[in-house]
């Protein structure tokens, strides 16, 4: 079986709101809501984690009721750290499990159906696949001990996304070791064992919604789409 854990930790504190940036309203619903309909679409059957803060739940649930909202999915405690919030999820998946797991963040709305099915395929065949896309800005490398800086070859790096997919069982031992400063997203925590990377093509609408700003892009994407 494949499955979907689906991060949504935010507190809404670049965006200058008490509400969370998950919960805030695009399209008449909840930015979160709209995410886990995108894997819903790709696969009725995927098993939806989704990890939220323990005070977030109640409002979580009041949220579903008001909107009617019925897709199945399963609530993990969110943690102190990204690292601790994938690892509570990935702990409801049965250590026995056969197949595939994603990691998305909550805030992702628009990743698109072909992404979805080239990561998920991608790591059925070769264990791992992260969504990638250009960087198109130029880029400065800072040397933080002399203040120098320098343009480098932009056309050497990406902008990574999520779903980060990975074969369950390789995705638990990952997991399964201490939390560091280095794991800047569940790819580098499946890196560290030494295992390569692979990547396929992101989707530039894949934004992640954590400013002010991305409400605007996201409400214009809508409407795009409608």
């Amino acid at each position: 079986m494949d499955y979907i854990i689906i991060v949504a930790g935010g507190r809404g504190t670049r965006m200058g709101t008490d509400v969370p940036k998950q919960f805030l309203p695009i399209g008449g619903k909840p930015v979160l809501m709209h995410t886990i309909e995108r894997f819903y679409d790709y696969d009725h059957a995927i098993g939806i984690i989704v990890v939220l803060p323990k005070d977030q739940q109640p409002t979580w649930q009041t949220l579903c009721e008001r909107h009617g909202f019925t897709i199945p999915h399963r609530v993990a405690d969110g943690g102190a750290t990204r690292f601790e919030s994938s690892r509570n999820g990935l702990a409801l998946i049965p250590d026995d499990e056969e197949g595939v797991v994603g990691f998305h963040d909550g805030v992702r709305p628009f990743v698109s159906n072909e992404v979805i099915s080239d990561c998920y395929e991608t790591a059925r065949e070769e264990y791992t696949a992260v969504p990638v896309v250009p960087v198109t800005d130029t880029l400065r490398h800072v040397d933080s001990r002399t203040t120098r800086t320098f343009t480098v070859d932009r056309s050497l790096y990406r902008a990574v996304q999520t779903p980060q997919v990975f074969d369950i069982a390789l995705a638990k031992q990952a997991f399964n070791q201490p939390d560091r400063k280095t794991f800047t997203d569940d790819a580098s925590v499946v890196e560290s064992l030494g295992v390569s990377i692979n990547t396929v093509d992101g989707n530039k609408e894949n934004i992640k919604i954590t400013t002010p700003f991305d409400i605007k892009v996201a409400k214009a994407l809508l409407d795009s789409d409608n």
